[in-house]
């Protein structure tokens, strides 16, 4: 089994942090671990209308934020028979910059920082718009660190008809960087695709 850690911070972003974790929960050789912070919570609440038992469901496992002594917390606790990787979805500029600075306060980004200093992948989806000096300043040092950053930037060239569609390609490219396999659009077979119609 492979381990896949999501964290879900504050920012907006729930629709896709949703789709994620349905499409981990499909994937039958990967076990997933979930902590949903105070503020993602609040924002669940205004985007989609429901508390974490919305996300929760889709989880194997669910960490209060709060409980730093939760296995998460722990290097040890990564290590099994596969490399276990963590991806925060959506990450907010505060939990960007907690992970930065390396001074967390939550089982989110003390988890992050878990990963980062035990070399683990760790995928940041960041959601803001536009960005500081210090944001970008953020993302350069935690892409320094070995951190993927990864802006919820959507592409138009599989032609998406609806937020759905949208929200399927980015949990695909999302996928991509955990090394996990799915089925859901590239663009070179979009490409293949449009260069065999006559």
């Amino acid at each position: 089994m492979r381990d896949i850690l999501v964290g879900v911070s504050g920012a907006s972003g729930m629709p896709l942090a949703l789709c994620v974790l349905r499409g981990l929960a499909a994937m039958p050789d990967v076990r997933t671990h979930c902590v949903i912070s105070h503020g993602a919570r609040a924002v669940l609440r205004a985007e989609c209308g429901a508390g974490p038992e919305l996300l929760a469901a889709h989880a194997d496992h669910l960490y209060e934020p709060d409980n730093l002594a939760a296995g998460p917390a722990s290097g040890s606790w990564w290590y099994g028979a596969e490399p276990a990787a963590m991806l925060i979805v959506p990450c907010s500029m505060g939990t960007l910059g907690a992970l930065a600075s390396g001074a967390t306060g939550n089982l989110l980004q003390r988890a992050g920082d878990v990963a980062l200093k035990e070399g683990l992948r760790l995928v940041l989806v960041t959601r803001e718009s536009p960005l500081s000096a210090v944001h970008l300043r953020n993302m350069l040092s935690l892409r320094e660190a070995g951190a993927v950053i990864m802006p919820f930037s959507p592409g138009f060239y599989l032609r998406p008809q609806s937020l759905e569609e949208m929200l399927l390609q980015t949990s695909g490219r999302i996928f991509d960087q955990l090394g996990l396999a799915h089925n859901l659009g590239r663009w070179a077979e979009k490409y293949t695709e449009n260069e065999a119609k006559p």
